[in-house]
């Protein structure tokens, strides 16, 4: 049975009070004379500023935790072998200029000098998906509460373990790349971009994958799929406006996406061929909740709806729309060969139709979004110093 737990958002995170010292007071003269009284309230604990959905956890049957063990040997030979070796892997140093290099500072003034053509707009999507790169120890943490592929000590040598090391390993020099590129253009508000990763690793994520490995994997196809998608975008807009260096690292990082999409399509498709009542059920699941984005607690201090505006514009310029997000469960609908499913019970064949038709329903939501958009005003983003952008 999944258990529910329902978290105030100021007891979300909280740390007990302080104690109170009972012994009497030791004075010293030396050290009353010319000082102020101290401010004896007790500190706030921090807490996250935005609030999550109801709490479920471990909602998967025990007895299916023996379907991930048993596919240890599975995953080490299809799984872990897309995986590529440290000494092949381009670093974020390969596309940045060389701090040792005579020509760094022409480098940098030439990086700069590409970025001053690149609007506003851009910059705003270009952070956003860096913000939600950086946000990687979240992605990490959550994958180490599924039930039956967690690592269990920190460095298991089990499959799914090594695997989340390793994707976590591979996924963290996007992050790393974009922060210092973007660093260098001089465009952006670095200081408020880094409150905003503090404040987002915070406050976690909000999944609904209830500690199932099934809900998760599903989740993170979604996921790598969308993250494809809007690098691939990125760095297409960076080529039309003539930052070719930009594109090039963009259309890199999106290589990656598609690898570890590969990866986590190959787990479902493999449980789909295992349980298909169950696969189908969760998939249907994840997708009545919607699938949200990994950055969607996102915060700068200033804007309590940042994630759907940094969302809008991105919409707007076609980065990432709720047509990707119809097109990628078609996608998926298609690798799985979910329509040919068979065999399923009564709940499997009615979800089945669910998840068949849904993307048709999300893509007149699509058409009604584009006609919104011709309307949007313009708001201030923290990240690009108050400036104003359309959303």
């Amino acid at each position: 049975m999944a258990l529910r737990v329902t978290l105030a958002p100021e007891m979300a995170l909280c740390f007990p009070p302080p104690k109170r010292n009972t012994k009497s007071p030791r004075v010293s003269m030396t050290s009353t004379i010319n000082s102020s009284p101290k401010d004896e309230s007790p500190k706030k604990p921090f807490s996250p500023r935005r609030e999550v959905h109801l709490q479920v956890t471990h909602s998967m049957p025990p007895h299916k935790v023996e379907i991930f063990k048993s596919l240890e040997e599975w995953a080490e030979n299809n799984i872990l072998v897309l995986l590529k070796p440290v000494e092949n892997s381009w670093q974020p140093q390969d596309f940045l200029p060389d701090s040792q290099s005579e020509g760094f500072y022409e480098e940098v003034k030439e990086l700069r000098e590409r970025s001053r053509e690149i609007p506003d707009d851009y910059y705003v999507c270009l952070v956003g998906d860096m913000i939600t790169e950086e946000a990687l120890p979240t992605y990490q943490t959550m994958l180490n509460t599924l039930d039956g592929v967690r690592d269990e000590t920190g460095a298991s040598l089990t499959s799914w373990a090594i695997w989340t090391r390793a994707w976590t390993a591979e996924e963290n020099r996007h992050g790393d790349l974009l922060n210092k590129y973007l660093y260098l253009t001089g465009r952006v508000d670095m200081k408020q971009i880094e409150k905003t990763i503090q404040y987002l690793i915070g406050s976690g994520m909000d999944p609904r994958t209830e500690n199932s490995p099934y809900l998760c994997f599903i989740y993170t196809s979604f996921q790598e799929r969308a993250t494809f998608i809007s690098h691939g975008n990125t760095g297409r807009l960076a080529k039309d406006h003539g930052d070719l260096k930009l594109a090039q690292i963009c259309g890199t990082i999106a290589a990656d996406e598609k690898r570890h999409e590969t990866a986590y399509t190959k787990i479902v498709e493999k449980l789909f061929e295992i349980d298909p009542d169950g696969t189908m059920i969760a998939f249907a699941d994840m997708m009545k909740k919607k699938i949200s984005m990994p950055a969607h607690l996102m915060d700068d201090g200033h804007d309590d709806n940042l994630f759907e505006h940094f969302s809008a514009v991105a919409q707007r310029l076609r980065v990432y729309t709720a047509k990707d997000y119809a097109d990628i469960l078609d996608f998926l609908v298609r690798r799985w060969n979910v329509e040919k499913l068979t065999g399923l019970s009564g709940e499997g064949n009615r979800v089945q139709d669910f998840v068949c038709t849904l993307a048709t329903r999300i893509r007149r939501l699509e058409e009604r979004a584009q006609e919104r958009a011709k309307r949007a005003p313009c708001i201030p983003f923290s990240w690009i110093y108050g400036r104003d952008v359309q959303l």
